[in-house]
């Protein structure tokens, strides 16, 4: 091995002496030494890297808030990609060398440039953690200005985060950092390790959303959800949210509609030498567009909902220790009672019917041999036990099966294992059916489309924006004859075709399609192209609809059904009415006005017998 010498922080002409603070706090065995040095400490020692920088845009006004600084080696070697470089740190034993050395080079160019906005920084905790421990504030408020660099410019993004084991040792090292007017961003978060713990400990200016919850937003309404979670929590922690990686405009729009403040990504623009001064002329288009976009739905697997509020009765329990005697005075005590649990510690292991119970009790002798021996004698031993977060499909599957002992000994109702209480086969029945019609509010379970709460919540938001669009109301002619004649279950075929028609005419991201009920069905258009896309509607479900007929009945050209009252009579084939009516957005304030005026074009376009029926406003 060749002469080792150790760098000195006064060497002219080395990195050194422009990180003269960074340099102070590495351990001196840690120290790059020459002689047989690594590919990596070479051009270390030639100041061989070099920042790009990536714009971070406000997606309210379209203005470049800030940039993020990304390390690059020399061009056309195989140590240009950051990759690369990290590998060879590691290889090298040069972790932190280099990671100093990133920050030197990117706050020595972004002084150079005097650029306007922030500058983010990558760094890791660790290094955080071991660079600033020891160090003053004044030492690194100095740093940072000799760099050219205001420290209220300086935005340290802390990488890595899911590795650190002490956080109260960092919360103490981020508010020396922050006592100098340095701001603190929390890198990658939601991507599968960092910490909500740190987010609330530290509480971060900035907090950037991993890629992928914003990758495809436009089509995974469970990652929208998740945005708006992460939404709240930002407002309880005063953080703002950068959406990280937005490639594409449909997500662009989803994520300027949905507020979050701030983006990234290529769409934005391209990490370049020079920090951008103007946003591109594309992006530009997109965020100041006065569409409304429209939020994807959850996936048909969260329709049903859960049972949250089950109907209970709040009832007395017993134990193996309870004597039939005990159990009878309890029956008598409350008449209305139908069983009681058996329970071991918390825990339901059996159920007592009343009926059956009392039967046997109210025997000849039954009192006098048996009265004081324990009920557990009587008990059903195979209970049907109900968790309170049960989803719906689990509960209709109890409702659906061949076992229905629920029907004469009700359920035990559970909360994580625990008795809470008991119910009658009619509360479950009951329970059921409410919290079906409530998941049809928010999705219509046949067609699996929005129901009347977001059909209602974009309305509104297209009137907050004060945007022109069309209200369109679809509803089936001669439904109900059709649906007598052939049956509920080619009627629903029927429904759900024409949602699959109207589908065919929306544009993804500009219409919205809403299923009321039944055959009724709300289009909110914003494409300007509207009336040629409800007469295709109406062409092409008129046609479609002939087929689900018989071949006698689309010769006669209808069926002869009963009426309303019960009168045999003859009913045209099945067709599509759309009524529809222009609106202005800034003249209206509630949604509620928008869906009369499209209910009252309906009813023209019913009476006047014809597919496409506009109303004046």
């Amino acid at each position: 091995m060749g002469e080792v010498k150790v760098f000195k922080r006064s060497e002219p002409g080395t990195q050194l002496e422009t990180s003269a603070f960074l340099w102070r706090t590495v351990p001196a065995s840690s120290r790059l030494v020459r002689g047989e040095v690594g590919p990596l400490a070479l051009v270390l020692c030639e100041e061989g890297l070099y920042p790009v920088f990536q714009p971070i845009v406000n997606l309210e006004d379209a203005s470049i808030y800030a940039h993020e600084a990304l390390i690059r080696g020399p061009v056309g070697t195989p140590l240009h990609t950051p990759d690369a470089m990290l590998r060879a740190a590691a290889t090298e034993g040069l972790s932190y060398e280099f990671e100093y050395a990133c920050v030197a080079a990117a706050l020595k160019a972004w002084g150079r440039m005097r650029a306007p906005g922030r500058l983010f920084v990558n760094m890791s905790a660790n290094v955080l953690t071991q660079l600033f421990s020891e160090e003053r504030p004044e030492d690194l408020l100095k740093f940072v200005s000799e760099m050219g660099v205001l420290p209220r410019m300086l935005v340290l993004e802390i990488t890595e985060h899911e590795r650190v084991n002490d956080m109260d040792h960092l919360a103490a090292v981020v508010q020396r950092v922050r006592s100098v007017g340095i701001s603190l961003a929390l890198d990658d978060f939601g991507d599968g390790r960092s910490s909500l713990r740190l987010w609330s400990q530290i509480k971060p200016e900035v907090v950037k959303i991993d890629k992928y919850f914003t990758r495809e937003i436009s089509s995974h309404g469970d990652k929208l959800k998740t945005l708006q979670a992460l939404q709240q929590i930002a407002t309880v922690f005063g953080s703002q949210l950068v959406a990280e990686g937005i490639e594409t405009a449909e997500d662009m729009r989803v994520l300027r509609d949905l507020g979050i403040t701030y983006g990234q990504g290529y769409f934005l623009g391209h990490p370049d030498r020079q920090p951008a001064q103007y946003l591109n002329v594309q992006s530009q288009r997109v965020l100041g567009e006065r569409q409304v976009v429209v939020f994807p739905e959850l996936s048909r697997a969260s329709v049903g909902g859960q049972l949250r509020n089950l109907t209970l009765t709040r009832a007395p329990f017993v134990t193996v220790e309870t004597t039939n005697d005990d159990l009878a005075a309890i029956f008598v005590v409350d008449p209305a009672l139908h069983a009681v649990a058996l329970l071991e510690d918390e825990a339901p292991i059996g159920i007592v019917n009343r009926a059956l119970f009392m039967n046997e009790y109210s025997k000849l002798y039954y009192r006098e041999v048996w009265g004081k021996k324990s009920c557990a004698v009587h008990a059903n031993w195979q209970p049907r036990l109900i968790e309170r977060d049960h989803s719906v499909d689990e509960l209709v599957g109890i409702l659906t099966s061949q076992d229905q002992r629920y029907l004469t000994d009700g359920f035990i109702v559970t909360e994580n294992g625990r008795y809470v209480g008991l119910g009658t086969g009619d509360q479950l029945v009951r329970s059921v059916t409410e919290t079906r019609i409530e998941a049809a509010r928010h999705a219509n379970p046949l067609t699996f489309l929005p129901g009347n709460i977001p059909i209602s919540l974009h309305m509104e938001r297209l009137l907050k924006k004060q945007v022109h669009f069309a209200a369109c109301y679809a509803d089936l002619n001669h439904f109900k004859p059709f649906n007598d004649y052939y049956g509920y279950w080619r009627g629903d075929e029927m429904i759900r075709l024409l949602a699959r028609v109207a589908m065919e005419q929306c544009d993804p991201q500009r219409d919205f399609l809403g299923h009321v009920g039944g055959d009724d069905f709300i289009l909110l258009f914003q494409s300007t192209d509207w009336r040629g896309r409800c007469e295709r509607l109406v062409n092409d479900f008129n046609a479609r609809a002939l087929e689900m007929f018989d071949v006698d009945a689309r010769n006669a050209g209808g069926i002869q059904a009963e009426d309303r009252q019960g009168v045999l009579r003859f009913f045209p084939c099945t067709t599509v009415s759309v009524g529809a009516i222009a609106i202005d957005g800034s003249k209206y304030a509630r949604a509620e006005d928008v869906a009369n005026l499209a209910a009252l074009a309906k009813h023209d376009a019913k009476h006047a017998d014809v597919g496409l029926f506009e109303r004046l406003a």
